[in-house]
Order: structure tokens, then C-alpha cells, then sequence
């Protein structure tokens, strides 16, 4: 389904397509591509060619499902992301002192209770001091049973239990803090009906943005991999207080196939001729976006339309968990390597500017062995509207 066929009025002429990426200018002579040719360092990830997985984060998703609970149809109002736009920024209507004594209040309850937190950890510390405390009485008895010792484990035990209650009242009540101060903000974000990147610095068409796989190490030398799309002019975009580059983060758990999964959710979330991806963040807005209405009435979906809500209200803590190990099998063995880039034909150099890559791109986050295989980039064909064929 072409722009010209969707309803009237519902997407911008500026609507991102695949099939119809306008040429655009060269890259600033000092820009990230220069930083391209380490395959530890950074990789940019090819434009268009959807698989059409998503990352494991977003389709077995722990948290959506609870939202959705608690606020039913009000869900439409407050979510991070929906058929129109995909939110970057919170803005609370907050005071700094609520801040500061909500920053407290997470630190205490999550660091230091029995609920995935210190809890444990400190109560065996007070066992230990009870020991030490006890042991040094033998050496130096007293006229009175030393209940001194005793205080200290009492003393921690009692803290951490006070942080397991707390943090059990936030995980009930944090949803109507969300839902009272956690504003999603319309002008920080990625914007599907508009195609265009809406920030502090400026609004942006979506086709003018580039994503990287960057590794950053700890002091251990410890790897870790995020996802970053970055605007590709920084010369319109360039954040002058701080001199950085326009970018995103994405979150995207577990491997770096995961990571190439996000960034192809995401082209398939902006592009008006693809349906929304299939996730149960958005299911409640498919039917309010065109193409994807269109895809679903004509039994492409093939599922129910409530099939997230109703898998989730229905499945054990096991079944998702094994679910989700389930699918990341899937998002690794996808063909994410050696894809064409359709870039390359609207931006000049573009295709002169990347290495070969690998067919495995889990390769980039270990260290190169004879039985990973790097090819070059196919060269992507003619992709315009005339030409491609549409399957929506």
C-alpha cells in the first residue's frame, strides 16, 4: 500500500517509506563514519530489508501487561508508545523535592531488601559480626551475656525487612504514580504518522538518522553493546551545550542479533507501509492505524485481536520465561548479516563508507575465530515506487 492509497488526512506527506527515501547530501567530512572499519568499535546497520522479528524484549514483555491492567482504556493515554508516535522523553509535573525523596525511597527499598535486592547479602554480613563479636567474647568473657552482639544482625534484619515492605508497596502502587505524573512527552520522539524525529534540538526526517552498534568496556574489560540511531547531519543537530551528536538509545537485552531485531522493529514501526510490529505494547493501537487495520481485516495477522492481552492473562511466569528463551533462538538465527542497504542509493558514499560484515553478527561481540565469515554488503536493487513490489 503506497502513501497515495492510505486515507486521507491520516499520514503527513512527509510519512517515512522504505520505497521512497529522498536523495539527500553527503555526510560533514568529520562524522561517525570515520570511526567505521574496527568491527569491535562500531558498526552501522543497513536501512530496509525487513526480517520481521522483534527483539525478545519487546515481544515477551515482563511489564506491558500490568500497565494494561491497571489502566484498562486509560492504557491509550499513557503509554510510551503508540500507532502515532514512539516517546523518547518523560515529562514529569513533579517538584525536586518529590524527586529527591523518590530517588531514596527506590534506592532503600530495591537495594536493600530480600526481593532481588542486598537484602541477603547484608544479613549475612550481620551474621558474620554476630560471629566475630561472639568469638572475641570467648576471649574476654563478661560478667553479662553480651546481648550487644545481637543488635547488630536484629538492627540489619529489621532494615532490610522494612525495605522488602516498601519495595512490595511500590511494585502494587507504582502504576498510579505513573499513571498521575509519568507523562510520555509527544515532543521528544519517533513519529510514525509524520515520519519525522521530533527533539530539543530541532525535528528531523527519519531517513536522516544512521544506526550503530556501539561496545563500550568496563575497567574489567568487560564488553557491552547498545543500540544507538544518530542523526546524520550534525551540523543541524548538534546539542551546543554539550557539543554531542543528535542520538537514541534503544534497549535491547542479550545478544547483538538483538540488537539488529530493534532497529528493524523500529524501521518497520516508522514506515506507514509496513503494519505496526506485531508486540503487546501496541496491539490495543492496531486498529487505529490505517495500513495496519487494512493488514489485519484482510486476515494477514493471523492471530486474534486481543491474542497478547489474552496470552498474558493466561500464561505462568514459566511459560513466558521459556517462551522467551524460545525466542531468542529465533532472533539469533535470523539472517541479520549481509543484508543490502538501501541507503547507499540516496546518500552519496554511503556504500564506501562500511566493511565487510559478518553472516553471524553475534561475531561482533567476541573475539574473531577461522569460523566466523565476514562478506561484503549485497548492492541494494532499485527499491522506488514505480519499481518495488508492494505486498500492502
Amino acid at each position: 500500500m503506497s502513501l497515495t492509497e492510505q486515507p486521507q488526512g491520516h499520514y503527513a506527506e512527509t510519512a517515512f517509506q522504505a520505497d521512497a527515501i529522498p536523495r539527500q547530501a553527503p555526510p560533514p567530512e568529520k562524522s561517525t563514519w570515520k570511526k567505521l572499519g574496527s568491527h569491535l568499535d562500531v558498526a552501522r546497520l543497513p536501512w530496509g530489508h525487513y526480517i520481521g522479528v522483534n527483539p525478545t524484549l519487546y515481544e515477551y514483555d515482563n511489564e506491558w501487561f500490568e500497565d494494561y491492567q491497571y489502566m484498562k482504556e486509560d492504557y491509550l493515554a499513557y503509554a510510551m508508545i503508540n500507532e502515532e508516535r514512539w516517546s523518547k522523553f518523560v515529562d514529569e509535573d513533579i517538584g525536586l523535592l518529590y524527586r529527591f525523596l523518590r530517588f531514596w525511597f527506590v534506592v532503600i527499598s530495591h537495594g536493600f531488601s530480600f526481593i532481588g535486592g542486598g537484602g541477603y547479602f547484608i544479613a549475612g554480613i550481620a551474621l558474620f559480626v554476630t560471629v566475630l563479636l561472639l568469638g572475641a567474647e570467648l576471649f574476654d568473657p563478661s560478667e553479662t551475656f553480651p546481648f550487644d552482639a545481637f543488635l547488630v544482625p536484629f538492627v540489619m534484619v529489621a532494615f532490610c525487612s522494612v525495605a522488602t515492605v516498601l519495595r512490595k508497596l511500590y511494585e502494587k502502587y507504582s502504576i498510579r504514580f505513573y499513571k498521575s505524573n509519568k507523562n510520555w512527552s509527544d515532543d521528544i520522539a519517533f513519529c510514525r504518522r509524520t515520519g519525522m524525529v521530533k527533539s530539543f534540538q530541532g525535528n528531523f526526517p527519519f531517513y536522516e538518522f544512521d544506526a550503530y552498534i556501539e561496545m563500550r568496556a568496563d575497567m574489567k574489560g568487560n564488553q557491552f553493546h547498545s543500540l544507538k540511531v544518530r542523526h546524520r547531519y550534525p551540523q543541524h543537530s548538534k546539542d551546543e551545550r554539550n557539543g554531542l551528536p543528535l542520538d537514541f538509545g534503544f534497549p535491547a537485552d542479550g545478544s547483538i542479533a538483538q540488537l539488529y531485531a530493534m532497529w528493524d522493529m523500529l524501521g518497520r514501526y516508522m514506515d506507514v507501509s509496513q503494519p505496526l510490529p506485531d508486540i503487546p505494547r501496541l496491539e490495543p493501537f492496531r486498529h487505529l492505524d490505517p495500513t495496519t487495520k487494512a493488514f489485519d481485516e484482510a486476515g494477514k495477522r493471523g492471530r486474534p485481536a486481543t491474542y497478547w492481552r489474552d496470552l498474558y492473562a493466561k500464561a505462568s511466569e514459566q511459560e513466558l520465561k521459556q517462551w522467551r528463551e524460545e525466542h531468542r533462538k529465533v532472533v539469533d538465527a535470523a539472517p541479520w548479516g549481509s543484508r543490502p542497504d538501501l541507503m547507499a542509493q540516496s546518500v552519496p558514499g554511503y556504500g564506501d563508507s562500511y566493511t565487510a560484515e559478518p553472516e553471524d553478527v553475534n561475531a561482533y561481540g567476541r573475539i574473531p575465530n577461522k569460523s566466523d565469515r565476514f562478506v561484503e554488503r549485497a548492492e541494494a536493487k532499485d527499491t522506488s515506487r514505480q519499481n518495488k513490489r508492494n505486498n500492502y
